[in-house]
């Protein structure tokens, strides 16, 4: 969404409603007259809807809250975000690009074709008909998933040589399903967004799959999905007995009481 500044005046109000010494902000009618639907940034919002199907990923810095509050924070939060921003754009496009022919790139699948930044966090979707099958699919899938280990093990010794305190885990939920666009696709509405944003902050789990049209047993050389559980569990907003991917090792260490969410299929 874009920002708005609007140049306020100040004026002395009434003092026969308000007293003596009282102020008021002012605009210019027309400046006013702007405060609307159009400043959301979605164009047409009256425009017919267009499906498409998506893989869905949500990441979130955990620890960042903890981050922003230290010293003079103005001063680390913006060469940490454009060290963190710009290190995950190219993470993804390094492992999408499968090598060049002249001047083409040639591909894995595809790159997003949806963007998002939440302050901590940053959406991305997939349009998975330009994926390929299954098998494509959850190729972005272990990407996704090495981007968060890589995060620990490459990024993050290198980001506590600029900053201090960087947030110490990337959390990430990963969902596949339909989404409409809003306007003139400028935004995007579906359930497999609210069920990714949901496991990126599942329990204290790090990485989380969606069941629902992700079978990771399914994928050939799929070595790297043994370290993964299938368990069901309780999503607000979504359902009681939902079906998730998790990693064993996180799911061995939670606390009992935390351990409690998650049953077996």
């Amino acid at each position: 969404m874009p920002t708005t500044y609007f140049k306020y005046t100040r004026v002395k109000a009434s003092e026969e409603k308000y007293g003596k010494g009282f102020g008021l902000n002012s605009l210019k009618k027309r400046d006013f007259n702007k405060f609307g639907p159009p400043l959301l940034g979605l164009g047409d919002i009256s425009k017919e809807g267009r499906y498409v199907q998506a893989l869905v990923a949500f990441l979130d810095l955990e620890g960042f809250t903890e981050f922003c509050n230290q010293v003079d924070s103005h001063l680390v939060i913006p060469e940490f975000m454009t060290r963190y921003i710009g290190w995950v754009f190219e993470c993804l496009a390094e492992k999408a690009k499968e090598g060049e022919d002249g001047d083409r790139i040639q591909l894995w699948g595809s790159l997003p074709f949806y963007m998002k930044f939440l302050g901590d966090g940053l959406l991305f979707m997939w349009d998975t008909q330009y994926i390929g099958h299954l098998n494509g699919i959850l190729n972005v899938v272990g990407h996704l998933y090495d981007l968060g280990m890589e995060y620990q093990s490459k990024f993050l010794p290198q980001v506590r040589k600029h900053v201090s305190k960087p947030p110490t885990k990337l959390r990430c939920g990963v969902a596949r399903g339909q989404v409409i666009s809003v306007g003139e696709k400028e935004d995007y509405v579906g359930s497999c967004i609210n069920i990714a944003s949901r496991l990126q902050k599942l329990s204290l789990l790090s990485f989380a799959v969606s069941r629902r049209g992700l079978e990771l047993d399914h994928e050939p050389c799929g070595s790297r999905w043994k370290a993964f559980a299938l368990v069901e569990t309780s999503l607000r907003g979504i359902g009681d007995q939902e079906l998730i991917y998790v990693l064993k090792k996180e799911l061995d260490s939670l606390p009992a009481e935390e351990k409690a969410l998650f049953t077996q299929p």
